[in-house]
Formats: structure tokens, C-alpha cells, sequence
């Protein structure tokens, strides 16, 4: 629940929260991308992506690159290895086609997932400080999820 009162109250609130990014259906976009909120993907991208609050990615869309947050939500696909601090949510008929690191994993029926599942505390943001850098060693991996 916010308190609004005039408008430089409000600004300080957005930026607390983080703000929403978008790619919509249609888009495709090819590279690194971070935000400091939460990013839904609608369509397509290559590359990997860190967010620090959650990625969405809505059914019919597509991510091909790693993905470092606190929370993943698919209900499309993701081929890639999903980092997140918190949780991670697969959708019915979402699928994951690479490695999960996560707090807490929920499957619903006919979600899908073609990788490793590790399970535990896991530095997220640490891993994907630099989304250029190459994917992290196995040795890091385990590191991160304690």
C-alpha cells in the first residue's frame, strides 16, 4: 500500500521499486540486456539477461541466453540456464530447455524442463554481474548455490 502525496513522493516510490520494461509480441531484440526492475518478454530474445526484481516471459515468447534475477516467471520458453535468488515458476506448456538454480522450483502440469535442477541459496546477481562475461564454470555454479 503507497502513500501518495505530491509529486516528488511519488518519484522516490517508482524508484524503490524498479521499473517495468517490455519487449512485445513481435520484437525481437539480440544482445545483453539489464534492468534494475522487472523485465516481460513478449517476444523474442538473444542474448543474456539480468534483472534484478523478476522476468516474465509470457506465453509465445522466447528467451536464448541466461537468465540472472530474484524471480523467473515462463510461460514460453527459455533456452538458457535460469539463476534466480527466490523462485522460479514454470507454466503449464512453458518450457525450459537448460540448467535451473534456484531458492524454490514450481512445475505446474505439462511444464517442462531439460536441464539440471540445483536447489538452494543462490547469489544470482553475483553470477551475472557482467552479462557479457562467458557463461559460468560449473565451479562457480556450485559456489552460488549453497
Amino acid at each position: 500500500m503507497a502513500a501518495f502525496t505530491s509529486g516528488g513522493e511519488r518519484g522516490r516510490e517508482q524508484s524503490r521499486e524498479g521499473s517495468l520494461s517490455i519487449v512485445g509480441a513481435g520484437m525481437r531484440i539480440v544482445g545483453e540486456m539489464a534492468t534494475d526492475g522487472v523485465l516481460k518478454v513478449e517476444g523474442v530474445i538473444h542474448g543474456s539477461i539480468r534483472a534484478t526484481q523478476q522476468v516474465v516471459v509470457a506465453r509465445g515468447g522466447s528467451i536464448v541466453g541466461d537468465v540472472y534475477t530474484r524471480e523467473a516467471i515462463v510461460g514460453g520458453t527459455v533456452s538458457g540456464s535460469i539463476y534466480a535468488d527466490a523462485r522460479v515458476e514454470i507454466q503449464e506448456q512453458a518450457e525450459v530447455h537448460g540448467d535451473i538454480a534456484t531458492k524454490t522450483l514450481v512445475v505446474q502440469e505439462d511444464g517442462e524442463v531439460n536441464g539440471h535442477v540445483r536447489m538452494g541459496e543462490v547469489k544470482a546477481m553475483e553470477l551475472g554481474a557482467s552479462v557479457a562475461e562467458p557463461k559460468p564454470s560449473a565451479e562457480r555454479i556450485a559456489s552460488a548455490v549453497q
